[in-house]
C-alpha cells in the first residue's frame, strides 16, 4: 500500500502503526490492553513486535479498559487500551468513563470502519468521536495515516496535562497499515507543573497558622506528593482528610489523619470538617461523594467570607463546587513543598480526639469473629486480611456494600496501595489486579470484590493464569447486589431483582479458568486460604461466604425493612 500522493521510497517508510508504537514506547508506556479486533490488525501486530511494549489480550474490552486505568493510576504513566469499532468500543466505554471520573491518564485507540465506508452506517459503524466525547478529555478521528503518530503524541500530552484523563483516538481500519515517512518532530509529552506563586504561598501560610481549626482535604492530585503532604501537615499542624477512595495519599496511622470522606461517612468523623474554620482542598475536585452530596466543606460564596482555599493543577476545578477565598492553579507537589519549606512557627493544636474518632470507626465489633450461622461477618474478612497481608499490599476493590467494611477496616500506610474506582463501576477489581501485578510484579496484589462484580469480569482470571501472575481474589459472596438491595429496603421496604443465585461454587469457577480456588465460611478457613494464596505461584480466588443480613457497618437488612414499614 502506498502513501497517498506518491510512490513508496524503498526501505525508508514504515507503517503508521509502527510509528505509533514507537511514540508510545518513547513515552514510557509498557502495556497495551485489548481484545484483538479486525479494525486495528496492524496496530496489534506493531505492539506485539515492539521490544519495549507488551500486548495484553484480555477476555473482554471492559476488562482491558479497567486494566489500563489501574496501571496508569498505579504508575502515573498513561496506559493504552484498544478496541474495535461498534461493540468493542461500547464495551470499552465503562472503563474509559472510570478514567474520566478518576482523573486517570489513558489513551484509547478505537478501530473504525475503513475510510471509504465512513458515514454509510457500515458494518458495526458508530460515530466514535461523538460517542466518546462526553467521557474523555478529547476525542478525535484521524483521517490521514501520516498524521497518526503526531495525533498519538498530542493525545499523550492532552491526557497528562492539567487534570489528567482519557483521550480517544478513532482510526479508520485502512490507515494503520499505510506506510508513512518518519515523523521528524512530535509534540512534547512532558506536562507542565506550575508552581505556587509567592504571594499565594505567603497568604496560605498565614491563613493556616492563624486559623483555629484548619483541615486539609487531599485528593488524587496529591498521589505524587505524599511526602510533601505529610511535611506540610506537620509544619502547620493541620489534620488531613482523604477524599473518596484516595485513602493512600496520606498515611492512615499518622496522628494527623482524620479519616476518609467516603460513602456513609460517620458523623463522628465528619465533625472536625464541619467545625473547621479553614479548609485547604488540594488535588481534589470535591466530587459528590467526597463533599457528602456537595454539603461539605461549606462556603457562603467566593471571597473573604469563604473558609475554603483550593489548590489544583486544573483552573477549571477551582471553585467549581464551592466558593473559595483563594484559588491557586498549581502542581500539588510543588505547592505543598513550597508551603512546607517556609520557616513558620508550628501552631499548637490537638487533633488526638479527631484521629481517635476515625480509629473507633475502623475497629471491628467484638463479636464479628464469632458470627453465628456458618457465614462470615464482613468485618471478620477484613480483619483476616489485616492479619495475613503485608502492609504494602496493593488492594484493588470493586463497587458494592462490602467495600464499606474494607474502606473502614483496612489501614493504608504506604503510597500507591489503593486502586479503586471513584466512578463506582462494578467489575473493576479483578482486571485492576491483573494490571497491578503486571506493572508491579514484586508487590502483593489482592482484589476485593463481591459476587456481583466477580461474575462481571472474573473471567480475567484466565488472563492472569496465562500471564503467570500470582495474585489473590477475595470474593465477599452474600448472594446479593448489596448496594441496591440496601437502597430498596430503606426506600421501598422490599427488594426487586437483587438476588444472585447461590451460594455459587466460585472456587470451582476459578479452577475452571486454570487458577486456584478455595472456599471459606469461618476465620480459620479464611486464614488458611490466605496463607496458601500468598505462597502460590498461580492466581487464587478465595470464595468467602458472608452474611447478607449484615448489609452495612451501621445497618442490617432486617432493620432497614422494618424502619421502612414504620415511616
Amino acid at each position: 500500500m502506498t502513501r497517498p500522493g506518491g510512490p513508496e521510497p524503498s526501505g525508508r517508510w514504515r507503517t503508521a502503526a509502527e510509528e505509533v508504537a514507537d511514540v508510545l514506547a518513547a513515552a514510557g508506556i509498557r502495556h497495551c490492553y485489548t481484545v484483538p479486533g479486525e479494525s486495528f490488525l496492524e496496530l496489534s501486530d506493531a505492539v506485539e513486535q515492539h521490544e519495549d511494549i507488551r500486548l495484553v489480550s484480555t477476555r473482554h474490552e471492559n476488562g482491558a479498559a479497567f486494566m489500563a486505568e489501574a496501571e496508569a493510576k498505579l504508575t502515573g504513566v498513561p496506559a493504552v487500551a484498544a478496541a474495535t469499532r461498534g461493540p468493542g468500543a461500547a464495551n470499552l466505554a465503562v472503563g474509559v468513563h472510570t478514567a474520566r471520573q478518576d482523573s486517570t491518564p489513558m489513551v484509547v485507540f478505537l478501530g473504525q470502519v475503513t475510510s471509504d465506508c465512513l458515514g454509510r452506517e457500515a458494518f458495526q459503524e458508530v460515530d466514535l468521536t461523538a460517542f466518546y466525547a462526553p467521557i474523555t478529555k478529547w476525542a478525535t478521528t484521524v483521517t490521514r495515516a501520516d498524521r497518526l503518530a503526531e495525533i498519538t503524541a498530542q493525545a499523550l500530552r492532552v491526557a497528562t496535562t492539567g487534570r489528567p484523563g482519557p483521550v480517544a483516538v478513532a482510526v479508520p481500519g485502512d490507515l494503520f497499515g499505510q506506510r508513512v515517512p518518519p515523523e521528524p518532530k512530535l509534540p512534547g509529552t512532558e506536562p507542565p507543573r506550575p508552581p505556587l506563586g509567592e504571594d499565594e504561598r505567603d497568604r496560605l501560610a498565614e491563613w493556616l497558622v492563624t486559623a483555629q481549626r484548619p483541615v486539609i482535604v487531599a485528593g488524587g492530585g496529591t498521589r505524587n506528593a505524599r511526602e510533601e503532604l505529610v511535611a506540610c501537615a506537620e509544619r502547620y499542624n493541620v489534620g488531613v482528610y482523604t477524599s473518596w477512595r484516595r485513602q493512600d495519599v496520606f498515611p492512615n496511622d499518622h496522628p494527623l489523619y482524620l479519616g476518609h470522606l467516603g460513602l456513609g461517612c460517620p458523623e463522628s468523623v465528619l465533625r472536625t470538617l464541619e467545625e473547621a474554620d479553614a479548609v485547604l482542598v488540594v488535588g481534589s475536585r470535591l466530587s459528590e461523594i467526597t463533599s457528602q452530596t456537595y454539603r461539605l466543606p461549606t462556603a457562603a460564596g467566593p471571597g473573604p467570607d469563604s473558609p475554603v482555599a483550593q489548590i489544583d493543577i486544573d483552573p477549571a476545578q477551582i471553585g467549581a463546587v464551592t466558593g473559595v477565598w483563594l484559588g491557586a492553579a498549581a502542581d500539588a507537589r510543588r505547592a505543598l513543598d513550597s508551603l512546607a519549606a517556609l520557616p513558620v512557627a508550628t501552631p499548637d493544636r490537638d487533633y488526638g480526639e479527631a484521629h481517635h474518632a476515625w480509629e473507633r470507626t475502623a475497629t471491628a465489633p467484638a463479636d464479628a469473629a464469632t458470627h453465628p450461622g456458618g457465614l462470615m461477618h464482613p468485618w471478620a474478612v477484613v480483619e483476616a486480611m489485616r492479619k495475613a497481608l503485608p502492609d504494602d499490599t496493593v488492594i484493588t476493590n470493586d463497587a458494592g456494600n462490602f467495600a464499606a467494611f474494607l474502606h473502614r477496616g483496612w489501614t493504608y500506610r504506604h503510597p500507591r496501595t489503593q486502586l479503586a474506582p471513584t466512578s463506582g463501576a462494578m467489575g473493576y477489581a479483578v482486571p485492576a489486579a491483573v494490571a497491578a501485578k503486571l506493572a508491579a510484579p514484586n508487590r502483593t496484589v489482592v482484589a476485593a470484590v463481591g459476587d456481583g462484580g466477580v461474575l462481571m469480569t472474573g473471567q480475567e482470571l484466565e488472563t492472569a493464569v496465562r500471564l503467570e501472575l500470582p495474585l489473590t481474589v477475595i470474593v465477599f459472596q452474600n448472594g446479593l447486589y448489596g448496594t441496591i438491595a440496601m437502597h430498596q429496603a430503606r426506600e421501598l421496604g422490599r427488594r426487586a431483582g437483587t438476588d444472585i443465585s447461590g451460594p455459587l461454587d466460585l472456587a470451582s469457577y476459578a479452577r475452571g479458568l486454570g487458577a486456584l480456588g478455595a472456599t471459606a465460611t469461618n476465620p480459620v478457613e479464611l486464614a488458611d486460604a490466605l496463607d496458601a494464596a500468598l505462597s502460590a505461584e498461580l492466581p487464587m480466588l478465595i470464595d468467602v461466604r458472608t452474611d447478607p443480613e449484615i448489609i452495612s457497618p451501621e445497618a442490617t437488612m432486617t432493620s432497614l425493612l422494618h424502619a421502612s414499614d414504620h415511616r
